[in-house]
């Protein structure tokens, strides 16, 4: 009997149970859930802390998992520091809301589809955001994940000021054009430069939806003077994720791209570029480069990781052709005329000629343009660059290159560096610290059979001049321009060659030998033997004083000294020759270099010019003939010690050049 009660019992307590549920569904399917609407504005207005209002009907379909939510008219005001008063203004709203996690406060929307809605955004430096649903719009646990993003049209403004960024973006839906029936326009300023843009998408878009196909969208965009252009597909909006498009970038040079991405390049010509472009969580990769840098091409591929911290830029470059017009922006100069219009669609920079007459009159040879050394430090980096062929545009004889640009913690070294120059070459290595301010940048170069015909090409009497020619340069010091640093440099400057072949009539030119000249005019041209030559400078505190300058022929022994001074380009340098020959008709006498790199002007010395003309006048009155005595060379020159020459002019002899030189030397890699 007993069990039969508790049967009956257990029997009735199922049906109620069952009944309970069977109502609780059709309360739930039947609930006139718009009842809830102004108790639904006023909740959320309370704890948002702005006023919320659904304007029109709400409407509700419950899930075991997920709500979706509808809703006729829209309006959620923004925090009253905002610009615009509404964070969104819609005709209508649909969204599914995961019902466990607001049990931990955590609002998570998979779905949002919003008709014709007018959105304001913005955030503050101090992180407040106008998107964030609590009272403290800081708190980043109150700001909702939104998985599927999807608009019929509509507009948004963007505002962060501390970011430079003010955007305003109309959306139009279309359904005749495929798969990509919104279009949109974008203006304003991004990272404080004008911003336009415009393209098409899906409607459907991905801001953190995991597991979704990526939607396909079209950009074309214009920056301040960068152009971009790309189509493809992403599947996360919000992150910039999952990105799969073919990009077309061009500007007026690649430094602009640092205040945009983020990417500290070197200034350059103006370029065209264009690859395959990935990007799979905090990893950009642009495979297939390829275009122009001013008058050269470029290739290749790029990495830039932005996981790492700094982040880390890689890849491997090179070129079939490299023009020597587009090195200026390297070091400060403005491109070339011929660099500046050689990208189609970019409007040319100011050139080097444009800039000269902007200074008026300035006749500075350095580069004075102060080189922002402080990007350094955003990243580090690792590049390697060739040229398979260097083209000789300002009739230097480059032939190729290669270079290794590594960047880690604000020092930045070039090594190894190697250029193929007149049939020899040039190695070695520079490093900037840019951790210092000014910057300390060393440099050590070594030059290896250079043939001079070659270096000096439009010269004809140097067409079967001089063998091979070696030298070095090495230099430290502080600056954050070439012309900063030069100016400030310690270290050694040299260049020497041995036996070799010179024009003898460039020498006479030279020893300012009238007779000499006269006679290889009416005979021709000859060549004489070089024995050695040598010119070797110490450099203190960028004053370059010379304690070497030898040119050794089987005719004349020419010896120089003076100085030059790299911080105020200034020099002074005295020449004389010793001729080995007698020869009448000369007007032997010291030349002077003197001015400045910009001007520079050469003559005799005036003294003893002065003092053999007045002897041949003299003489003259009494006999034309015996004016010509004034002027007779009777060859005291002797041979140079060509040993001690070379010797001499291998180690500099001043404490400060060889200390300068020493620390320069310290920028090539430890083998």
């Amino acid at each position: 009997m007993n069990i039969l009660l508790r049967r009956t019992w257990a029997a009735r307590l199922i049906a109620a149970v069952g009944v309970l549920l069977i109502a609780l569904v059709l309360i739930v399917l039947f609930f006139p859930w718009d009842l809830l609407r102004q108790p639904v504005n006023r909740y959320v207005t309370e704890k948002t802390g702005r006023k919320f209002e659904i304007t029109r009907r709400l409407d509700v379909k419950l899930g075991w998992r997920t709500a979706t939510v509808r809703l006729d008219g829209v309006e959620f005001a923004n925090p009253q520091w905002a610009r615009d008063p509404y964070l969104v203004r819609t005709e209508r709203a649909e969204f599914d809301i995961r019902l466990w996690p607001l049990l931990y406060r955590n609002v998570v929307i998979p779905r949002l589809m919003l008709a014709s809605p007018a959105v304001g955004l913005q955030m503050e430096q101090d992180g407040r955001r106008t998107w964030a649903l609590g009272k403290d719009t800081s708190d980043a646990g109150t700001v909702p994940t939104i998985g599927l993003l999807q608009i019929d049209g509509g507009a948004l403004d963007f505002l962060a000021s501390h970011l430079g960024v003010d955007l305003h973006a109309d959306f139009t839906f279309d359904t005749g054009r495929g798969e990509m029936p919104l279009s949109y326009r974008i203006k304003g300023t991004y990272q404080r430069q004008p911003l336009m843009a415009e393209g098409r998408t899906g409607n459907v878009m991905q801001l953190t939806a995991a597991g979704q196909p990526p939607f396909p969208i079209e950009i074309t965009a214009v920056a301040g003077q960068t152009r971009l252009k790309a189509d493809g597909t992403i599947a996360s909006l919000a992150e910039l994720d999952g990105i799969d498009a073919k990009v077309d970038l061009r500007g007026q040079s690649l430094g602009d791209l640092y205040p945009l991405l983020g990417i500290a390049l070197p200034q350059t010509s103006p370029y065209a570029i264009s690859g395959e472009l990935r990007k799979r969580a905090k990893l950009w990769d642009v495979q297939g480069l390829k275009g122009k840098l001013g008058l050269s091409d470029i290739g290749g591929n790029m990495q830039f990781d932005q996981g790492q911290t700094p982040a880390h830029l890689a890849g491997d470059l090179r070129s079939s052709v490299m023009d020597m017009d587009d090195l200026g922006p390297l070091i400060g100069l403005p491109p070339t005329a011929r660099s500046a219009n050689a990208v189609e669609g970019v409007a040319p920079p100011p050139t080097v000629t444009q800039v000269k007459r902007a200074k008026s009159g300035s006749d500075k040879v350095l580069p004075t343009a102060t080189l922002d050394f402080e990007r350094l430090r955003a990243m580090n980096a690792d590049v390697k660059y060739a040229a398979a062929r260097i083209r000789n545009v300002r009739d230097v004889p480059l032939d190729n290159g290669s270079i290794q640009v590594k960047l880690k913690d604000g020092v930045l070294t070039l090594d190894p560096l190697s250029l193929g120059v007149a049939g020899g070459k040039i190695a070695g290595a520079v490093r900037i610290d840019a951790s210092q301010n000014p910057a300390d940048i060393r440099m050590s170069l070594d030059m290896r059979s250079l043939q001079l015909n070659r270096l000096i090409p439009k010269v004809e009497t140097l067409r079967t001049s001089f063998s091979n020619l070696d030298g070095r340069i090495n230099l430290s010091g502080r600056g954050n321009s070439v012309a900063g640093w030069l100016g400030t440099a310690s270290g050694d400057v040299a260049a020497l060659t041995g036996r070799g072949q010179f024009s003898n009539l460039l020498l006479e030119f030279m020893g300012l030998d009238g007779g000499e000249i006269i006679k290889f005019l009416l005979g021709g041209d000859n060549n004489v033997t070089l024995r050695c030559a040598a010119l070797a400078f110490d450099v203190s505190k960028g004053v370059m004083t010379s304690r070497d300058v030898v040119l050794d022929t089987t005719d004349t022994v020419f010896h120089g000294s003076g100085q030059a001074n790299l911080a105020d380009e200034s020099m002074n340098f005295v020449i004389r020759q010793a001729p080995k020959d007698m020869s009448i008709l000369s007007l032997r006498t010291p030349l002077l270099v003197r001015g400045t790199f910009g001007s520079p002007s050469a003559g005799v010395e005036k003294g003893p010019l002065i003092a053999r003309g007045i002897a041949a006048l003299a003489l003259g009155a009494i006999n034309p003939l015996l004016a010509l005595a004034a002027t007779i060379e009777t060859g005291p020159g002797v041979d140079a010690d060509c040993g001690e020459v070379l010797a001499k002019s291998k180690q500099p002899t001043s404490g400060a050049a060889a200390a300068g030189a020493n620390k320069a030397k310290s920028a090539k890699q430890t083998p």
